[in-house]
């Protein structure tokens, strides 16, 4: 089986602040096509040995494949959370505008200058 050339890749983050500087990074450093930014979500899990409940957003990212460990080396550089979320679900098809947008868009060839400051 081969794998998919394209992914969305599912990030939460605690605030619009953070929402913002990651979803733009990834864009302006060509990392990523197109970032949704989904508000308003409610989080319950278990973090050292408690069970947490937290208001968070997240971030619906459009890439392609062969860039996701760089995207994944911006939002570790970016995010203030120990264990940033980062899942990669593949694409297996879509509308082929779309996918060549994302094609387009996703060059690997810039680097985002936010979190060099």
């Amino acid at each position: 089986m081969t794998s998919a050339i394209f992914s969305v890749v599912y990030i939460t983050v605690p605030n619009a602040e953070v929402a913002n500087k990651i979803a733009r990074g990834a864009v302006e450093g060509k990392y990523a096509a197109c970032v949704n930014i989904v508000p308003g979500i409610q989080s319950i899990y278990e973090w050292k040995g408690k069970i947490e409940e937290d208001s968070e957003l997240l971030l619906i990212v459009k890439t392609k494949t062969s860039e996701l460990d760089r995207l994944r080396e911006f939002v570790v550089k970016n995010h203030p959370y120990d264990v940033p979320e980062f899942i990669q679900l593949p694409i297996e098809s879509g509308s082929e505008p779309y996918l060549k947008w994302i094609n387009d868009q996703v060059t690997g060839k810039k680097e985002s200058n936010i979190g060099d400051s």
